[in-house]
């Protein structure tokens, strides 16, 4: 513990709960979403400059807007990549702070722009994990399934409630 920590005993309790906010994902999870961010970059990175070799101007702005997708994705979930961005460790740190239906949101919403702009295989198939880049982090938000016994508990409570209302309105009629 450093002399400041001992100066400020409570800004150092709350520093680690600050500097993770995983909202219960496991570490394994974390790593499974970013591997995905990062997989998913390099499809829409491919996809979106193999989509740019052509005349037609709408699969030209899916191709660009699929690089700009690559882009955005290294940036939040490998700014190792972007080592010679300066604003990359930045952009980064506030993508890690926002909530996992916030970053699911994004991510899906950046993956079906150029799905509508241009539908073809190549967008389809460029986007597809990106996309479920998002799906992994909304899944996430929804939070972990409980037990069985907490369910078993929840519906005995339920079916004794439902009990108590029938014979209550069988008693009312009597």
């Amino acid at each position: 513990m450093s002399s400041q920590d001992e100066q400020f005993p409570a800004a150092a309790a709350a520093a680690p709960e600050a500097a993770g906010t995983d909202e219960g994902m496991t570490w394994w999870y974390r790593w499974l979403c970013r591997i995905a961010g990062v997989i998913g970059g390099m499809s829409c990175a491919f996809a979106g400059l193999w989509n740019c070799v052509t005349i037609n101007p709408l699969n030209i702005a899916a191709g660009v807007w699929m690089m700009l997708n690559a882009f955005i994705l290294f940036l939040c979930e490998a700014p190792f990549c972007c080592q010679f961005i300066e604003f990359a460790n930045a952009v980064s740190a506030r993508a890690d702070r926002l909530r996992a239906w916030q970053k699911a949101a994004f991510y899906c919403g950046m993956a079906v722009v150029p799905v509508m702009l241009s539908l073809t295989l190549t967008t389809l198939f460029g986007n597809a994990i990106a996309f479920a880049t998002g799906v992994l982090y909304g899944l996430s938000a929804l939070g972990k399934k409980g037990d069985a016994i907490s369910y078993a508990r929840i519906h005995q409570q339920q079916k004794q409630m439902d009990e108590e209302k029938l014979t209550g309105s069988l008693e009312g009629q009597a």
